[in-house]
């Protein structure tokens, strides 16, 4: 089975001389009392271990509420209410959930945490994190979770089809999910789908067309010039192709799909393959359905060769409008320590952002997957959001929309990106 392979973290020399506190007490920065609020995720689980996480740092800092607000799913969604919440000065939310995408759009409005860290815990963390946090000489925001898109498979349906493996190629997912999925329904299952997916319009499917697009040899969206690298026959070829997926080996409505949708599919056992982030881990090890005939893998190549995963993850903020901004800090630094990130991937399988816990033989004990999953972070794909800064959700939204307009059918490819070319160019001046 082509499963992800051991590797040793590419990191390992960068961090070799960490002299991590792996048992350091909560540090509460501040003994003045306070009451605190965090925009939290309504995902899947990952609220009630937020309210885990809150419930171990106000234990150690009883002086300090921490009060959770759940934000919206989408992360369009969330960045447009800060940036409401921001342009009147507002204080309200102290702590934010700050998609890798945004610390540059939001870095004005948010505190440096620079000063409230030493070398040895920012060198704990993937040096990519940190340096995606840095806006001029500020640190304005602290990963605390990463992610990368992946491919959940069905293991016992592979085996039970004659499949070696998991498809290395996007020629290969097509013929598999094919297969399986007339075997299926030809055993009774009418609900069965052979791959899912986030087909909706918004930033899941920039995520998802920039792995097509990528894996396929059609540029970035974007390049460092700020040059569109749209309008090309491998991106042609890219976006053709996952068009003929829609009603075929994809549920028609999966032009509708979000993260949700698509786990909500796997999760009953109705989807032979499942692009994804590594959260819908933990779910998918708790399935009455599927609990233990799947796995995770790279996402299939295309015709450059090699696969791409989009990188994702999250970063904690803290409102430089805040009337309690040491206390804010001081629960942030606790969300994305050591000991934090360890209980989330022990208890709920959350990929953590040090490196030292993919090597954590209690975490791999817990989450024998996260020894492989090192490929599948090597194979990360930025989004064009630092060359183009600000105008990074202007640039998504086109993109994604004109991706979108070629899922449904209501552009085809051709015209769609030289479409998308032409806006692209009027946007950023070229």
């Amino acid at each position: 089975m082509r499963m992800l392979t051991r590797i040793t973290l590419a990191l390992a020399i960068a961090l070799a001389t960490v002299a991590f506190a792996q048992g350091a007490a909560i540090d509460c920065i501040t003994d003045e009392p306070a009451t605190i609020t965090y925009i939290g995720d309504p995902v899947a689980n990952l609220g009630e271990t937020e309210q885990d996480t809150a419930a171990a740092f106000m234990e150690a800092c009883p002086h300090i509420t921490v009060e959770i607000i759940p934000g919206p799913a989408s992360t369009s969604e969330l960045l447009a209410n800060y940036l409401v919440m921001f342009e009147g000065r507002s204080g309200d939310i102290d702590v934010l959930r700050v998609d890798v995408i945004h610390p540059g759009i939001l870095a004005d409005n948010l505190v440096d945490l620079l000063p409230y860290f030493s070398d040895e815990e920012l060198a704990a963390h993937f040096p990519g994190y940190i340096e995606n946090t840095m806006v001029g000489d500020r640190m304005v925001a602290i990963a605390f979770r990463l992610g990368a898109g992946m491919l959940y498979y069905r293991t016992d349906l592979l085996e039970e089809y004659g499949f070696d493996g998991p498809p290395a190629t996007w020629d290969d997912l097509e013929s598999m999910a094919a297969t399986i999925q007339a075997g299926e329904r030809a055993a009774g299952n009418a609900d069965f789908w052979g791959f899912v997916w986030q087909g909706d319009n918004y930033e899941g499917l920039t995520c998802n067309a920039l792995e097509w697009q990528v894996s396929e040899g059609g540029g970035t969206v974007v390049n460092r010039e700020l040059e569109p690298e749209v309008n090309n026959d491998a991106t042609l070829r890219a976006m053709e192709r996952a068009a003929g997926w829609v009603g075929t080996i994809s549920p028609p409505g999966v032009t509708g799909y979000r993260e949700e949708d698509a786990r909500a599919v796997w999760h009953v056992g109705n989807a032979a393959f499942m692009r994804n982030w590594p959260y819908a881990m933990a779910s998918s090890a708790t399935s009455e359905a599927i609990a233990d005939v799947w796995e995770v893998a790279p996402l299939p190549a295309g015709a450059s060769g090699t696969y791409a995963a989009t990188m994702g993850g999250w970063t904690l903020g803290v409102n430089r409008y805040s009337a309690n901004v040491d206390a804010a800090v001081a629960f942030a630094k606790h969300f994305a320590s050591y000991e934090e990130q360890k209980r989330r991937a022990v208890e709920n399988a959350i990929n953590p952002t040090i490196a030292d816990l993919y090597e954590d033989a209690d975490v791999i004990a817990a989450v024998p997957a996260f020894a492989g999953l090192n490929e599948v972070f090597m194979g990360a794909t930025p989004r064009p959001s630092t060359a183009t800064g600000a105008q990074y959700d202007q640039v998504s939204s086109l993109y994604s929309t004109a991706v979108h307009a070629v899922l449904t059918g209501e552009l085809d490819a051709d015209t769609a990106l030289t479409l998308l070319e032409l806006d692209l160019e009027a946007l950023l001046g070229n």
